[in-house]
């Protein structure tokens, strides 16, 4: 048992030995490609580098032979792969740019189309949490409908609809919470907040129409205008009163089920006792 032990920690030994001479040697090898001055081993060895996987090793020596073959045969393809390097190294900005470059420089190439989707889906990829600025996704969105619009055949409009639609989801998500961001009636009771929800609960129905969100939206905006006319001048507060039964109204007649229905009939009717004491 003790003899079989030593033979299979000496069997491990030599296969991390052997791991580690095979990792120094391609190392080594790498390191002698870099400083060659023969383009075109670096383009083979590129081109099987990309298709081992090992994307970095790819991506530096594309970078060093670019300038030399432009303009030649093997720049085609070499452009659309250094694309990808980038974007398999989850570097989406610079695959973008890249893919964008590709599709600007070789329109007429058959990977114009698939560069030209790659372009709009790197920026989708990078596109953050919907809770942070989500200015990247409204370029993606620009970018996925764009190329739809290009390519309305295309293959890749599938998964581009299905990028547009999670990036309008994150869209949606964030207008919802900054309009209750202003709508927090424990901490903002003061007329310039609730007239700012009012504002933002209007641009999110015009943004966002038919979204999950909006029967919510609908509720607080009459909710809104309720406690508006309550810490407005006498002399608005009536016109506001019945700007919130409108507003109940309205609601009501799309939502005649609605979960908000009880509270809001009854800031309905303290609205209608609200105008009887004004008239008097």
């Amino acid at each position: 048992m003790y003899i079989c032990t030593l033979m299979r920690n000496s069997y491990r030994n030599l296969l991390i030995i052997l791991t580690l001479s095979l990792t120094l040697a391609a190392c080594s090898d790498f390191r002698k490609l870099q400083k060659s001055a023969d383009w075109e081993k670096k383009y083979d060895a590129a081109i099987s580098y990309y298709e081992q996987g090992e994307y970095y090793k790819a991506n530096v020596l594309l970078e060093q032979i670019l300038p030399i073959i432009k303009g030649s045969e093997k720049a085609e393809i070499a452009n659309f792969y250094y694309g990808y390097t980038y974007y398999y190294q989850e570097q989406y900005l610079l695959a973008s740019h890249y893919f964008k470059t590709f599709y600007d420089t070789f329109n007429r190439s058959e990977f114009a189309e698939e560069a030209r989707f790659m372009f709009a889906f790197s920026l989708f990829q990078d596109s953050p949490r919907y809770n942070l600025d989500q200015t990247s996704s409204k370029e993606a969105i620009v970018a996925l409908q764009g190329f739809i619009n290009l390519f309305p055949n295309s293959e890749y409009v599938p998964k581009a609809d299905a990028a547009l639609s999670q990036l309008r989801s994150k869209l949606e998500r964030k207008a919802y919470e900054k309009a209750l961001l202003y709508y927090d009636l424990k901490k903002h009771m003061t007329g310039e907040f609730l007239k700012a929800a009012l504002v933002e609960f209007d641009n999110f129905q015009d943004d966002f129409p038919g979204s999950q969100f909006t029967e919510e939206i609908r509720y607080l905006e009459i909710e809104a205008m309720y406690k508006l006319a309550q810490v407005s001048i006498y002399s608005v507060r009536k016109e506001r009163y019945l700007e919130a039964m409108d507003f109940y109204e309205d609601f009501i007649e799309t939502y005649e089920q609605s979960n908000y229905l009880p509270k809001a009939e009854k800031i309905y009717e303290d609205c209608l006792e609200q105008i009887r004491k004004l008239n008097s």
